[in-house]
């Protein structure tokens, strides 16, 4: 669950899977040009994210998602955080989803270069330790694309 900021959000059990939502975000905003996910509903065992699409994901568009989140996964790229204020961090990150009361310093998640946003959960150290992810199912209805993913 990204949460931008707006909820304490620390389960170590959901790391893995918290990890891998970042990553899959990314890739949709740079395979769709979408905003990162609209809802997002992180548990251990599966998750759900969703998107605001024009049209339903093709079954190749839908491979290549999997294919592309797990070619990030496997470069075991380094998870980091730093902290800055909203006006440094504005031309860095999205800050749509921020609530008004967000605290600062922001604390921003980095997936190595692919991915940064605001965000206030656990993750993994290095993106090896997520597993591998793929997308179990998906729905889509009223310009929402509801993708369910695991992890193993």
């Amino acid at each position: 669950m990204e949460n931008n900021g707006s909820q304490k959000f620390s389960d170590e059990r959901l790391a893995p899977m918290h990890s891998a939502e970042h990553i899959l975000n990314q890739t949709m905003v740079r395979m769709f040009g979408c905003p990162r996910s609209k809802n997002t509903h992180v548990e251990r065992k599966k998750s759900k994210c969703d998107y605001l699409l024009q049209e339903v994901p093709t079954a190749e568009q839908i491979s290549e998602i999997e294919e592309r989140v797990n070619q990030v996964i496997n470069q075991n790229v380094p998870i980091t955080e730093s902290f800055m204020t909203k006006e440094e961090a504005k031309d860095k990150i999205d800050l749509s989803k921020l609530p008004p009361d967000v605290t600062e310093p922001l604390r921003v998640i980095h997936i190595g270069d692919y991915d940064s946003c605001a965000c206030v959960g656990t993750h993994v150290k290095n993106s090896g330790e997520i597993g591998r992810f793929t997308i179990s199912s998906s729905s889509y209805s009223h310009g929402v694309w509801r993708v369910r993913f695991k992890l193993s």
